[in-house]
């Protein structure tokens, strides 16, 4: 609370020293300088208000961006490492191959069903999917290692499932990531000025003008509605993609439809 109040004693200081300032300066300034009325005020005020919202607009977007490409890398790691441990089980010996690729593949489809839809509409992670992957870690930690070959194979899995778990972690957070507030209050706070901006200018009401003051109003709300947009990476109308799981999907089929092949010749 002493933080609250002590930000907003700032705000009021900044505002007194660029009153005491502007009034200073009325005295001090040559009168060649001085408008006849507040037209110039206005305009000024205006210009200030318009470069406020668009340098808010710009470091929300940046920012939200970001964290969309980020979300979308953690994805692709994930994706990644899935089909390194799907590879290397088919370098194991029966029933582990099975039971290991079985346990990849059931993971990778709860990701893209029941998760992605408890990401989208509860902003966190899925128990189930990550009691898959739970089981997916224990059947690779006890797959046998009778010799350095079988050992070498099995750390290597092992290494891509603490990568599926790193990403499914950082996947975790970017689910439950929003904007911090204090910068939605800035760019509502500029928003609100920019409105009222077309009643401080002295604008006629004509037609034309209300035409104009309603598109101006679209070109806001658009601009608000894609910053919610972005700000939710795997929920709303702009989620990131699931096509690093679909295509890990695909990846295990052409797999297992070579593995026959593969397994005529026995290491």
């Amino acid at each position: 609370m002493l933080g609250v109040l002590v930000q907003l004693g700032l705000l009021v200081l900044f505002a007194v020293v660029a009153v005491t300032v502007f009034v200073v300066g009325d005295r001090l300034r040559p009168k060649s300088w001085r408008h006849s009325d507040d037209q110039g005020a206005g305009h000024m005020m205006l210009d200030l208000v318009n470069m406020f919202f668009a340098a808010i607009v710009a470091f929300v977007v940046v920012v939200l961006w970001q964290q969309y490409d980020t979300s979308h890398e953690h994805t692709v790691t994930e994706g990644k490492a899935l089909v390194s441990v799907y590879e290397t089980a088919a370098q194991m010996p029966e029933p582990d191959r099975t039971q290991i690729q079985a346990l990849v593949k059931d993971y990778t489809k709860q990701v893209v069903g029941d998760e992605w839809r408890v990401m989208d509409q509860q902003r966190r992670l899925s128990p189930a999917a990550q009691a898959t992957l739970d089981d997916l870690r224990e059947a690779v930690a006890a797959a046998p290692a009778a010799d350095a070959d079988a050992k070498a194979t099995q750390d290597k899995a092992m290494t891509a499932v603490e990568a599926i778990a790193d990403a499914r972690y950082d996947r975790g957070l970017d689910a439950g990531y929003r904007l911090p507030g204090f910068l939605y209050v800035a760019l509502w706070f500029a928003t609100v000025m920019l409105l009222f901006g077309t009643v401080l200018s002295g604008v006629v009401v004509t037609k034309r003008s209300i035409l104009m003051t309603g598109l101006f109003g679209l070109v806001i709300g658009a601009v608000i509605v894609a910053i919610y947009q972005l700000d939710q990476p795997f929920s709303g109308g702009d989620h990131v993609s699931r096509d690093a799981y679909e295509q890990a999907l695909s990846r295990f089929e052409h797999i297992a439809s070579t593995a026959p092949a593969a397994s005529a010749n026995p290491r």
